[in-house]
C-alpha cells in the first residue's frame, strides 16, 4: 500500500511509513559492525584498533552526503507541499550532482591526509600501516558512499521508502557476504574488510543513481538542472544540523580514542570499537524515526496543515519514548553477550568492554528525543535551530565531558562522558520545542 506525504498519519500509518527508513539506517550501520566482527575475531585485535582510530576520519568526509540528504530532502518535500513539482526535480537534481563532484575532490583529498591524520591520531608502526590500508580503499568508494547516505532522505521525499530499503538490503547482505568470504575465508584480513564495506557502498549509492535517471513511478527524477548558488546554501543550511552531529561525532571519537590511549591503550581503543558497533545500530533507530518523518513534516509545514503538524510531532514523541525505555533495558539485558561477539577472545578486553556498554547505555534514555528534535526543526526548514541542539549535543557537551570527567573518575569518567552530554542536550532541545511552538504550530 503507497502512503502519501499527504495524507493523515495516524501512528500505524507513521509506523509503516517510517519503519522502510529505521531498517535502512541500521542496515547502514551494520557496515561497520560486521566488519569490526570479522576483523577482530580473523585478524586481531591491532587490526581492529587500526579500523576504529581511522574510522572517525573516514566519516567526517562522507558527512556531506547527510547534510544535502537531509536538508536537501527537506527543502525539496516543503516545495512539493507547495505545488511546485518541477521545481523539486531540478533542486533534488542539482543537489546529487554537486555530491558526485564534491565527493571526488574529497576523495583526493582524504588519500592525499590518510597518513599524517593517522600519525596524529597516535597510529604508529604496523598499526598506522593498517590505517592507511584500509582508509585508502575505502576513501575509492567514498563517492558512491556520500550518494548512498543522501538518497536515504530522498527515497523517502520521493515517496518511494520500501524501494530505498530494497537497496540498503541489498548492499548490507553483500557486504556481510563478502566480509566473511574476504576476512574469513581467504584471510585477506583488514583489506579483505575494506574492499567488503568499499564494494557495498558502491552498490548502495550507484543503484538509486541508476534509478533516478530513467522514468521512473516517484515523485523525483535527474533531469537537467541550471546551477543555482541559493539552493546549495539553503539544503546546506538546512541539513548543517545533521552534518554537524556526524562530524561532531567523528571528531570526539578521535578525542575519546586519545583519551582512551592514555588511560587504557590498545584495549580502550578496542572497547571503544565495540561500544561504538553497538550504538551505531541503536541510535540508527532514532536516525530512521527522524529521516523516515521529516519529509511528512517538511510536506505538511509547506501545505500549511497545522494540525497535521501537530499530531504528527505528537505521536513521533511517544514513538520516540517507547523506542528509548525498550532499548535500555536491551542494551543492558544484551552487554554481556554483544561484546562477546566482538571480544570474547579476551578476558581483560570483555571486562573492560562489558561494563563500558552498560555504563554508556544510560544515554539511550535521552538521545532519542535529541536525535528527533534536530531532525524536526530540519524538517521545518530551521536548519540554525536544529545545527544548534546538534553542535551542543554532540560536540560541545561532549568535548567538555571528556576532557573534566576522566580527571576525576579516570577511565569511568570516559564511558560516562556520553550521558552526561545527552541529559545536558535533551534540556536544550526540550527549551526549544517549547519557545518555538508558537511560530510553527505544531
Amino acid at each position: 500500500m503507497k502512503i502519501q506525504l499527504s495524507e493523515h498519519f495516524s501512528y500505524r500509518k507513521l509506523l509503516q511509513f517510517m519503519l522502510p527508513s529505521i531498517v535502512m539506517m541500521v542496515f547502514t550501520s551494520i557496515y561497520g559492525v560486521v566488519d569490526g566482527f570479522f576483523v577482530s575475531n580473523y585478524a586481531g585485535k591491532t587490526q581492529f584498533a587500526a579500523v576504529n582510530l581511522i574510522m572517525p576520519f573516514l566519516m567526517i568526509l562522507g558527512t556531506i552526503g547527510f547534510m544535502f540528504g537531509t536538508g536537501g530532502s527537506a527543502l525539496v518535500s516543503k516545495t512539493m507541499g507547495e505545488g511546485r513539482k518541477e521545481k523539486a526535480k531540478q533542486i533534488f537534481s542539482q543537489l546529487i550532482y554537486a555530491s558526485i563532484l564534491l565527493g571526488v575532490l574529497f576523495s583526493a583529498a582524504g588519500i592525499l591526509f590518510l597518513r599524517p591524520v593517522s600519525r596524529a591520531l597516535g597510529a604508529e608502526g604496523e598499526m598506522l600501516e593498517y590505517c592507511v590500508l584500509y582508509g585508502r580503499i575505502i576513501l575509492c568508494a567514498l563517492t558512491a558512499f556520500i550518494l548512498q547516505n543522501e538518497f536515504q532522505s530522498f527515497f523517502v521525499a520521493a515517496e518511494k521508502p520500501h524501494l530505498g530499503l530494497f537497496v540498503t538490503v541489498i548492499a548490507g547482505v553483500a557486504n556481510m557476504i563478502l566480509d566473511a568470504l574476504f576476512v574469513a575465508v581467504f584471510k585477506w584480513g583488514i583489506v579483505g574488510a575494506a574492499l567488503a564495506t568499499a564494494i557495498s557502498q558502491i552498490l548502495g549509492g550507484i543503484l538509486p543513481l541508476l534509478y533516478f535517471f530513467k522514468p521512473n513511478g516517484s515523485a523525483l527524477r535527474l533531469i537537467k538542472s541550471k546551477f543555482e548558488i541559493k539552493v546549495l546554501l539553503r539544503a546546506c543550511t538546512n541539513g548543517s544540523s545533521e552534518m554537524m552531529s556526524n562530524l561532531s561525532m567523528s571528531l570526539v571519537s578521535m578525542l575519546y580514542n586519545m583519551q582512551l590511549m592514555k588511560f587504557a591503550g590498545e584495549n580502550g581503543v578496542a572497547a571503544y570499537g565495540v561500544l561504538m558497533y553497538v550504538n551505531f545500530i541503536f541510535l540508527a533507530i532514532f536516525i530512521g524515526i527522524g529521516v523516515g518523518s521529516a519529509p511528512v513534516v517538511s510536506y505538511h509545514y509547506g501545505a500549511e496543515n497545522h494540525a497535521e503538524l501537530k499530531s504528527l510531532r505528537r505521536k513521533s514523541t511517544v514513538i520516540i519514548l517507547s523506542f528509548s525505555a525498550a532499548m535500555f533495558a536491551l542494551a543492558q539485558f544484551l552487554a554481556l553477550p554483544l561484546s562477546k561477539i566482538f571480544v570474547g577472545y579476551d578476558g581483560e578486553l570483555l571486562a573492560m568492554t562489558c561494563k563500558a556498554f552498560r555504563i554508556c547505555s544510560f544515554m539511550f534514555l535521552f538521545a532519542g528525543i535529541n536525535i528527533y528534535g534536530s531532525a524536526f526543526f530540519t524538517a521545518l526548514n530551521n536548519g540554525l535551530i536544529s545545527a544548534l541542539i546538534s553542535f551542543l549535543r554532540t560536540l560541545v557537551f561532549q568535548v567538555a565531558a571528556v576532557l573534566i570527567f576522566p580527571i576525576f573518575l579516570e577511565l569511568d569518567g570516559v564511558w560516562l562522558s556520553v550521558v552526561a552530554a545527552e541529559i545536558l542536550s535533551v534540556f536544550v532541545t526540550i527549551a526549544f520545542l517549547i519557545r518555538l511552538r508558537g511560530k510553527y504550530h505544531y
